[in-house]
């Protein structure tokens, strides 16, 4: 064992099993509630290749806090957020009770997700340690080399960098249902030319979400209106064509972690405007 690894608070270690072991509540979570479910369409198989791709993210978290990213808190409040919501979706079936595994997986899996946003955001150490930058190559006395490079504007502050984690994932969150959709063209052909605009618009959403977040953390006067009219479009755009497509079943399921990803991108933009 390194001096380092010594020296590393033991709530950073714990921190990171508990995120490793939400990454692995996850995967099986999704997996009990593919196995029990009564229907495995496309819509199902969609809806969980979605969800399992979350791991990913809660590994890029663990490399993130292991680094004593500052970056981390926003993303792991995200990921826990949007994960509930993604896995809760699942769990009600279009009729009957959910199967009791589902139900004690999920109520798991949203312990730790509470835990892993206390953890983040309530425990000194672990604020007092998530403050680097990412390195970046720069100039120096003895040329090329990878270091941590200070922002020579001010610190963006987190509820900034928690907005712009969470418009990031309006793209995604569209193009889930859209994906769905295209399930159900073969008995609604009328619906193929709506469905191709979502599409698109899906896409194009994450470069307006790219361009409003670079001016955003810049500080550039009109980038949170701009971020909160973004945020209003997706919603009106995307809502009903989840209920016109997909049915009320479709907007509770695929709507639902979209509105919480905008609820929460407003109330940073919020947060940040008084910081």
């Amino acid at each position: 064992m390194t001096i380092e690894a010594e020296r590393r608070p033991r709530v950073l270690s714990a921190l990171t099993a508990l995120l490793l072991a939400t990454a692995a509540a996850t995967v099986v979570v999704e997996v009990l509630n593919y196995w029990y479910a009564p229907e495995h369409g496309f819509g199902l198989a969609v809806r969980t290749g979605w969800a399992l791709l979350r791991t990913l993210g809660w590994l890029l978290l663990v490399r993130q806090v292991r680094r004593d990213r500052a970056v981390a808190r926003p993303l792991g409040l995200i990921l826990a957020v949007t994960t509930v919501f993604a896995v809760g979706r699942l769990i009600v079936p279009r009729s009957g009770l959910p199967p009791l595994p589902g139900v004690a997986g999920f109520v798991v899996l949203l312990i730790l997700c509470v835990a892993v946003v206390a953890l983040l955001y309530r425990h000194p150490v672990v604020r007092a340690h998530l403050v680097r930058h990412p390195n970046r190559l720069v100039f120096t006395r003895d040329g090329l080399r990878m270091q941590e490079a200070t922002p020579r504007r001010a610190p963006v502050t987190g509820w900034l960098l928690t907005a712009r984690i969470a418009a990031f994932t309006y793209s995604p969150l569209m193009l889930v249902p859209c994906l769905i959709s295209f399930g159900q063209l073969r008995d609604r052909p009328e619906w193929s030319l709506a469905v191709l605009f979502w599409l698109f618009t899906g896409i194009g959403v994450s470069y307006a979400v790219l361009l409003g977040t670079f001016f955003l953390l810049r500080g550039k006067a009109g980038a949170r209106r701009y971020m909160a009219w973004l945020t209003v479009f997706v919603l009106a755009w995307d809502l009903p064509l989840c209920y016109f497509l997909l049915g009320a079943d479709g907007l509770i399921r695929d709507g639902a972690p979209l509105v919480a990803a905008a609820a929460l991108t407003l109330y940073a933009l919020h947060r940040a405007a008084k910081s």
